[in-house]
């Protein structure tokens, strides 16, 4: 039972086809000190003591994972809680990060989440009719997306620090 001092950042990732995602999640957790868990192992009500939660999965249909939804859907209210958001998709532009979090970013703001940053890159993508030509992005997430993702998490980690 948590006594109301933040504990540990941590992840919550959906990661299946490729594990792309999980690759991303892996160098944030390095980078914050975070552990990381799949959506069904997680205790909603463990993430309203956490410092940071990062929560991720690849892109579905424009959206993050009906799983990763869910479990946003179950969390408790919170009152300014540090969160961000990512994800991998076959396919990225800054535009398509920001529409296909849309979703995820209105449960977690909802719940009293505050929203501290975003973060998407290309991952391999075989979905469906692109699994007959090879799929798109292969080599994805590649190390210019680890050093981007590293960036990233360094700045998060700043901010939650000041």
């Amino acid at each position: 039972m948590n006594d109301g001092t933040p504990t540990a950042p941590m992840l919550v990732v959906f990661s299946y086809h490729h594990l792309n995602t999980r690759k991303i999640a892996e160098v944030f957790a390095e980078v914050l000190g975070a552990e990381i868990l799949r959506p069904q192992d997680v205790d909603p009500a463990e993430l309203a003591g956490c410092s940071l939660v990062g929560f991720g999965s690849g892109i579905y249909n424009a959206e993050h994972h009906a799983g990763m939804l869910a479990l946003a859907e179950r969390l408790p209210e919170v009152t300014g809680n540090a969160a961000f958001i990512f994800s991998t998709s076959g396919i990225y532009t800054q535009r398509k990060v920001t529409n296909d979090h849309e979703v995820l970013r209105n449960i977690l703001v909802g719940k009293g989440y505050s929203i501290v940053g975003e973060f998407g890159c290309r991952g391999w993508d075989t979905y469906s009719i692109l699994k007959y030509i090879g799929g798109l992005n292969k080599g994805r997430p590649n190390d210019h997306d680890f050093e981007r993702a590293r960036a990233f998490a360094r700045k998060l980690q700043q901010q939650i620090s000041e």
